[in-house]
Protein backbone atom coordinates (compact mmCIF):
# COMPACT_ATOMS: atom_id res chain seq x y z
CA UNK A 1 0.00 0.00 0.00
CA UNK A 2 2.70 2.48 0.95
CA UNK A 3 4.59 1.90 -2.31
CA UNK A 4 1.42 2.56 -4.31
CA UNK A 5 0.66 5.72 -2.30
CA UNK A 6 4.21 6.99 -2.73
CA UNK A 7 4.08 6.37 -6.50
CA UNK A 8 0.74 8.19 -6.74
CA UNK A 9 2.04 11.23 -4.86
CA UNK A 10 5.14 11.33 -7.06
CA UNK A 11 2.84 11.43 -10.11
CA UNK A 12 1.04 14.45 -8.65
CA UNK A 13 -2.10 12.75 -7.32
CA UNK A 14 -4.51 14.93 -5.36
CA UNK A 15 -6.73 12.07 -4.11
CA UNK A 16 -6.56 8.28 -3.74
CA UNK A 17 -9.57 5.95 -3.96
CA UNK A 18 -9.38 2.54 -2.26
CA UNK A 19 -12.47 0.34 -2.55
CA UNK A 20 -13.25 -3.34 -2.09
CA UNK A 21 -13.83 -4.94 -5.48
CA UNK A 22 -11.93 -2.25 -7.38
CA UNK A 23 -8.34 -1.35 -8.19
CA UNK A 24 -6.38 1.46 -6.51
CA UNK A 25 -7.28 4.71 -8.27
CA UNK A 26 -5.81 8.21 -8.07
CA UNK A 27 -7.01 11.60 -9.23
CA UNK A 28 -4.18 13.02 -11.32
CA UNK A 29 -4.67 16.34 -13.14
CA UNK A 30 -8.41 16.06 -12.56
CA UNK A 31 -8.78 12.53 -14.01
CA UNK A 32 -9.39 9.39 -11.93
CA UNK A 33 -6.86 6.84 -13.22
CA UNK A 34 -6.13 3.22 -12.16
CA UNK A 35 -2.83 2.53 -10.40
CA UNK A 36 -3.00 -1.27 -10.15
CA UNK A 37 -4.44 -4.17 -12.09
CA UNK A 38 -5.42 -6.36 -9.17
CA UNK A 39 -8.72 -5.63 -7.49
CA UNK A 40 -8.82 -5.29 -3.71
CA UNK A 41 -10.73 -7.82 -1.64
CA UNK A 42 -12.93 -6.70 1.30
CA UNK A 43 -10.34 -8.16 3.67
CA UNK A 44 -7.51 -6.17 2.08
CA UNK A 45 -9.53 -2.94 2.20
CA UNK A 46 -10.41 -3.57 5.84
CA UNK A 47 -6.73 -4.13 6.68
CA UNK A 48 -5.80 -0.82 5.03
CA UNK A 49 -8.55 0.97 6.96
CA UNK A 50 -7.23 -0.42 10.25
CA UNK A 51 -3.72 0.80 9.38
CA UNK A 52 -4.98 4.32 8.71
CA UNK A 53 -7.09 4.68 11.88
CA UNK A 54 -5.30 6.62 14.63
CA UNK A 55 -5.84 4.45 17.73
CA UNK A 56 -7.15 1.16 19.07
CA UNK A 57 -10.41 2.69 20.30
CA UNK A 58 -11.33 3.81 16.78
CA UNK A 59 -10.20 0.49 15.27
CA UNK A 60 -12.55 -1.39 17.58
CA UNK A 61 -15.48 0.48 16.03
CA UNK A 62 -14.54 -0.20 12.39
CA UNK A 63 -17.15 -2.90 11.82
CA UNK A 64 -19.99 -0.70 13.10
CA UNK A 65 -18.92 2.70 11.75
CA UNK A 66 -20.55 4.14 8.61
CA UNK A 67 -18.51 7.33 8.12
CA UNK A 68 -15.19 8.25 9.69
CA UNK A 69 -12.69 11.10 9.19
CA UNK A 70 -9.08 11.23 10.31
CA UNK A 71 -5.62 12.27 9.17
CA UNK A 72 -2.63 10.04 8.44
CA UNK A 73 1.01 10.75 7.71
CA UNK A 74 3.67 8.87 5.75
CA UNK A 75 7.29 9.76 6.40
CA UNK A 76 8.96 11.44 3.46
CA UNK A 77 5.77 11.46 1.38
CA UNK A 78 3.10 13.65 2.96
CA UNK A 79 -0.01 13.85 5.08
CA UNK A 80 -3.45 12.72 4.06
CA UNK A 81 -7.00 13.66 4.96
CA UNK A 82 -8.80 10.32 5.19
CA UNK A 83 -12.53 9.64 4.81
CA UNK A 84 -13.85 6.12 5.31
CA UNK A 85 -17.36 5.07 4.36
CA UNK A 86 -19.48 2.01 3.78
CA UNK A 87 -20.86 1.20 0.35
CA UNK A 88 -22.50 -2.09 -0.62
CA UNK A 89 -21.75 -3.23 2.94
CA UNK A 90 -17.98 -2.99 2.42
CA UNK A 91 -15.39 -0.29 3.11
CA UNK A 92 -14.23 2.50 0.79
CA UNK A 93 -11.43 4.93 1.62
CA UNK A 94 -10.79 8.32 0.00
CA UNK A 95 -7.47 10.00 0.84
CA UNK A 96 -6.76 13.65 0.04
CA UNK A 97 -3.04 14.40 -0.36
CA UNK A 98 -1.73 17.21 1.86
CA UNK A 99 1.90 18.18 1.13
CA UNK A 100 4.28 18.63 4.05
CA UNK A 101 5.28 22.07 2.79
CA UNK A 102 2.76 24.81 3.54
CA UNK A 103 2.14 26.75 0.30
CA UNK A 104 2.56 30.49 -0.14
CA UNK A 105 0.11 32.80 -1.88
CA UNK A 106 2.67 33.28 -4.65
CA UNK A 107 3.16 29.54 -5.19
CA UNK A 108 -0.60 29.08 -5.58
CA UNK A 109 -0.80 31.97 -8.06
CA UNK A 110 -3.26 33.87 -5.85
CA UNK A 111 -3.70 37.66 -6.08
CA UNK A 112 -1.29 39.76 -4.00
CA UNK A 113 -4.31 41.65 -2.69
CA UNK A 114 -5.28 38.66 -0.51
CA UNK A 115 -2.19 39.23 1.63
CA UNK A 116 -3.05 42.90 2.08
CA UNK A 117 -6.67 42.11 2.95
CA UNK A 118 -5.84 39.42 5.51
CA UNK A 119 -3.27 41.72 7.15
CA UNK A 120 -6.14 44.05 8.15
CA UNK A 121 -6.53 41.63 11.04
CA UNK A 122 -10.27 41.64 11.69
CA UNK A 123 -13.56 40.50 10.20
CA UNK A 124 -14.90 37.43 8.42
CA UNK A 125 -12.80 36.13 5.50
CA UNK A 126 -14.56 33.37 3.53
CA UNK A 127 -12.80 31.10 1.02
CA UNK A 128 -15.23 29.28 -1.27
CA UNK A 129 -15.11 26.79 -4.11
CA UNK A 130 -16.48 23.42 -5.09
CA UNK A 131 -14.91 20.22 -3.77
CA UNK A 132 -11.32 19.86 -4.93
CA UNK A 133 -10.89 23.52 -5.85
CA UNK A 134 -8.05 24.14 -3.38
CA UNK A 135 -9.84 25.86 -0.50
CA UNK A 136 -7.69 24.16 2.15
CA UNK A 137 -4.50 25.16 0.35
CA UNK A 138 -5.64 28.77 0.08
CA UNK A 139 -6.51 28.96 3.78
CA UNK A 140 -3.13 27.39 4.63
CA UNK A 141 -1.40 30.01 2.46
CA UNK A 142 -3.28 32.82 4.22
CA UNK A 143 -2.23 31.46 7.63
CA UNK A 144 1.33 31.03 6.32
CA UNK A 145 1.34 34.68 5.18
CA UNK A 146 0.24 35.85 8.64
CA UNK A 147 2.73 33.49 10.28
CA UNK A 148 5.58 35.11 8.34
CA UNK A 149 4.50 38.76 8.53
CA UNK A 150 2.59 39.24 11.81
CA UNK A 151 3.00 38.53 15.52
CA UNK A 152 -0.32 37.00 16.49
CA UNK A 153 -1.96 33.97 18.08
CA UNK A 154 -3.71 31.85 15.44
CA UNK A 155 -6.15 29.17 16.64
CA UNK A 156 -7.55 26.70 14.11
CA UNK A 157 -10.43 24.23 14.48
CA UNK A 158 -10.20 21.57 11.76
CA UNK A 159 -11.71 18.19 10.87
CA UNK A 160 -9.14 16.75 10.48
CA UNK A 161 -5.97 18.86 10.78
CA UNK A 162 -4.47 19.11 7.30
CA UNK A 163 -1.42 21.36 6.85
CA UNK A 164 0.87 21.49 9.87
CA UNK A 165 2.05 25.03 10.69
CA UNK A 166 5.28 25.66 12.57
CA UNK A 167 5.42 28.62 14.96
CA UNK A 168 7.31 31.33 13.08
CA UNK A 169 6.43 34.94 13.95
CA UNK A 170 3.01 33.73 15.12
CA UNK A 171 1.99 31.14 17.68
CA UNK A 172 -0.25 28.67 15.81
CA UNK A 173 -2.55 26.40 17.85
CA UNK A 174 -4.26 23.66 15.81
CA UNK A 175 -7.18 21.65 17.24
CA UNK A 176 -8.86 18.65 15.61
CA UNK A 177 -12.60 18.03 15.92
CA UNK A 178 -13.24 14.70 17.63
CA UNK A 179 -9.72 14.58 19.10
CA UNK A 180 -9.01 17.94 20.72
CA UNK A 181 -12.55 19.40 20.76
CA UNK A 182 -16.10 18.08 20.45
CA UNK A 183 -17.31 20.06 17.41
CA UNK A 184 -16.58 23.09 15.25
CA UNK A 185 -19.01 25.19 17.28
CA UNK A 186 -17.57 24.04 20.64
CA UNK A 187 -14.00 24.51 19.43
CA UNK A 188 -14.79 27.99 18.15
CA UNK A 189 -16.43 29.03 21.41
CA UNK A 190 -13.41 27.75 23.34
CA UNK A 191 -11.02 29.48 20.94
CA UNK A 192 -12.47 32.85 21.90
CA UNK A 193 -11.29 32.23 25.47
CA UNK A 194 -7.74 31.43 24.36
CA UNK A 195 -6.55 34.97 23.60
CA UNK A 196 -6.67 34.55 19.81
CA UNK A 197 -6.04 37.21 17.21
CA UNK A 198 -7.00 34.93 14.31
CA UNK A 199 -9.45 32.01 14.34
CA UNK A 200 -9.49 29.50 11.47
CA UNK A 201 -12.55 27.26 11.04
CA UNK A 202 -12.19 24.35 8.64
CA UNK A 203 -15.78 24.79 7.45
CA UNK A 204 -18.68 26.99 8.54
CA UNK A 205 -21.32 24.30 8.26
CA UNK A 206 -24.17 25.21 10.60
CA UNK A 207 -26.04 28.22 12.07
CA UNK A 208 -24.42 27.85 15.51
CA UNK A 209 -20.92 28.04 14.04
CA UNK A 210 -21.93 30.98 11.82
CA UNK A 211 -23.36 32.92 14.77
CA UNK A 212 -20.22 32.41 16.85
CA UNK A 213 -18.00 33.29 13.87
CA UNK A 214 -19.90 36.55 13.36
CA UNK A 215 -19.59 37.37 17.07
CA UNK A 216 -15.84 36.75 16.88
CA UNK A 217 -15.51 39.01 13.84
CA UNK A 218 -17.67 41.68 15.48
CA UNK A 219 -15.40 41.72 18.54
CA UNK A 220 -12.28 42.45 16.48
CA UNK A 221 -10.94 39.01 15.61
CA UNK A 222 -10.01 37.82 12.13
CA UNK A 223 -12.04 34.70 11.29
CA UNK A 224 -10.97 32.66 8.24
CA UNK A 225 -13.30 29.91 7.09
CA UNK A 226 -14.44 27.91 4.05
CA UNK A 227 -17.72 27.13 2.31
CA UNK A 228 -18.29 24.64 -0.54
CA UNK A 229 -19.94 27.19 -2.84
CA UNK A 230 -18.93 28.01 -6.44
CA UNK A 231 -18.84 31.81 -6.46
CA UNK A 232 -19.06 34.96 -4.34
CA UNK A 233 -22.80 35.58 -4.83
CA UNK A 234 -23.76 31.99 -3.95
CA UNK A 235 -21.48 32.11 -0.90
CA UNK A 236 -23.24 35.17 0.49
CA UNK A 237 -26.64 33.64 -0.25
CA UNK A 238 -25.61 30.45 1.58
CA UNK A 239 -24.42 32.40 4.62
CA UNK A 240 -27.69 34.33 4.82
CA UNK A 241 -29.72 31.15 4.32
CA UNK A 242 -28.04 29.61 7.39
CA UNK A 243 -29.63 32.26 9.58
CA UNK A 244 -33.03 31.53 11.14
CA UNK A 245 -35.76 33.25 9.14
CA UNK A 246 -36.71 35.47 12.08
CA UNK A 247 -33.11 36.73 12.36
CA UNK A 248 -32.35 37.17 8.67
CA UNK A 249 -32.79 40.94 8.53
CA UNK A 250 -30.54 41.63 11.50
CA UNK A 251 -28.19 38.88 10.27
CA UNK A 252 -27.80 40.70 6.96
CA UNK A 253 -26.75 43.83 8.84
CA UNK A 254 -24.32 41.84 10.99
CA UNK A 255 -22.77 40.23 7.91
CA UNK A 256 -22.44 43.61 6.19
CA UNK A 257 -20.46 44.95 9.14
CA UNK A 258 -18.41 41.82 9.92
CA UNK A 259 -17.36 40.74 6.42
CA UNK A 260 -13.78 41.41 5.28
CA UNK A 261 -13.66 39.44 2.02
CA UNK A 262 -15.03 36.53 0.02
CA UNK A 263 -12.68 34.64 -2.30
CA UNK A 264 -14.09 32.05 -4.72
CA UNK A 265 -11.89 29.84 -6.87
CA UNK A 266 -11.77 27.20 -9.61
CA UNK A 267 -8.76 25.08 -10.59
CA UNK A 268 -8.07 24.90 -14.32
CA UNK A 269 -5.59 22.82 -16.34
CA UNK A 270 -2.44 24.70 -17.33
CA UNK A 271 -2.08 25.27 -21.06
CA UNK A 272 1.51 24.01 -21.31
CA UNK A 273 1.94 21.24 -18.72
CA UNK A 274 0.16 19.13 -16.11
CA UNK A 275 -0.07 21.81 -13.43
CA UNK A 276 -3.37 23.36 -12.40
CA UNK A 277 -4.06 27.09 -12.28
CA UNK A 278 -6.32 28.94 -9.84
CA UNK A 279 -8.93 31.26 -11.34
CA UNK A 280 -10.09 33.53 -8.52
CA UNK A 281 -12.98 35.90 -7.85
CA UNK A 282 -12.41 38.42 -5.03
CA UNK A 283 -14.90 40.59 -3.17
CA UNK A 284 -13.49 43.02 -0.59
CA UNK A 285 -15.84 44.63 1.94
CA UNK A 286 -15.62 48.27 0.90
CA UNK A 287 -18.26 50.77 2.06
CA UNK A 288 -20.09 50.30 -1.27
CA UNK A 289 -20.14 46.52 -0.79
CA UNK A 290 -21.40 46.83 2.79
CA UNK A 291 -24.24 49.05 1.59
CA UNK A 292 -25.26 46.49 -1.04
CA UNK A 293 -25.21 43.66 1.53
CA UNK A 294 -27.63 45.54 3.75
CA UNK A 295 -30.27 45.41 1.00
CA UNK A 296 -31.43 41.93 -0.11
CA UNK A 297 -32.52 43.08 -3.58
CA UNK A 298 -29.07 44.40 -4.56
CA UNK A 299 -26.84 41.30 -4.43
CA UNK A 300 -26.80 41.13 -8.23
CA UNK A 301 -24.85 44.42 -8.24
CA UNK A 302 -21.82 42.81 -6.60
CA UNK A 303 -20.47 41.49 -9.92
CA UNK A 304 -20.16 44.99 -11.38
CA UNK A 305 -18.63 46.25 -8.12
CA UNK A 306 -15.98 43.51 -8.29
CA UNK A 307 -15.13 44.37 -11.90
CA UNK A 308 -14.78 48.07 -11.04
CA UNK A 309 -12.90 47.48 -7.76
CA UNK A 310 -9.39 46.61 -8.91
CA UNK A 311 -7.92 49.38 -6.74
CA UNK A 312 -9.39 47.60 -3.68
CA UNK A 313 -8.04 44.20 -4.74
CA UNK A 314 -11.28 42.98 -6.30
CA UNK A 315 -11.76 41.06 -9.54
CA UNK A 316 -14.37 38.88 -11.23
CA UNK A 317 -13.80 35.40 -12.62
CA UNK A 318 -14.07 36.85 -16.14
CA UNK A 319 -11.31 39.40 -15.51
CA UNK A 320 -8.91 36.87 -14.00
CA UNK A 321 -9.70 34.35 -16.72
CA UNK A 322 -8.84 36.92 -19.39
CA UNK A 323 -5.49 37.60 -17.72
CA UNK A 324 -4.71 33.89 -17.47
CA UNK A 325 -5.46 33.42 -21.19
CA UNK A 326 -3.38 36.47 -22.14
CA UNK A 327 -0.46 35.16 -20.04
CA UNK A 328 -0.55 31.81 -21.83
CA UNK A 329 -1.43 29.89 -18.67
CA UNK A 330 -4.94 28.79 -19.71
CA UNK A 331 -6.08 27.81 -23.19
CA UNK A 332 -8.94 29.53 -24.95
CA UNK A 333 -10.75 26.16 -25.08
CA UNK A 334 -10.58 25.82 -21.29
CA UNK A 335 -11.71 29.43 -20.86
CA UNK A 336 -14.71 28.84 -23.12
CA UNK A 337 -15.86 26.02 -20.83
CA UNK A 338 -15.50 28.08 -17.63
CA UNK A 339 -17.20 31.28 -18.86
CA UNK A 340 -20.81 30.01 -18.81
CA UNK A 341 -20.25 28.40 -15.39
CA UNK A 342 -18.99 31.61 -13.78
CA UNK A 343 -21.17 34.16 -15.59
CA UNK A 344 -23.53 36.05 -13.23
CA UNK A 345 -27.26 35.57 -13.56
CA UNK A 346 -28.52 37.60 -16.50
CA UNK A 347 -24.94 38.11 -17.76
CA UNK A 348 -24.48 38.63 -21.47
CA UNK A 349 -21.64 39.14 -23.87
CA UNK A 350 -20.11 41.83 -21.64
CA UNK A 351 -19.01 39.06 -19.25
CA UNK A 352 -16.70 37.50 -21.82
CA UNK A 353 -13.03 38.55 -21.73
Amino acid sequence: MEKIIKAAVERGASDLHIKAGDVFRARINGRLVPLTRQRLTPEQTRAIALKLMPNEEERSRLDTMRDFDCSWGMAGVGRFRVNMLRQRSSIMIVMRVIPFAVPTLEELGLPEALGRIVEQGRGLFVVSGVSGSGKSSTIAALVNHLNRTQQKHVVSVENPIEFLHRDLNCSVTQREVGVDTESFAAGLRSALRQDPDVVVIGEMADPDTLDTALKAAETGHLVITALPTPDVATTLERVLAMLPAAERDIGRLRLAEALTAVVAQHLLPHKEDERRVACVEVLAATPAVREILRQPTRLAELHDVMEAGEADGMQSFAQHLARLVAAGKVSEETAAVLRPVTAPAGGGDKQKP
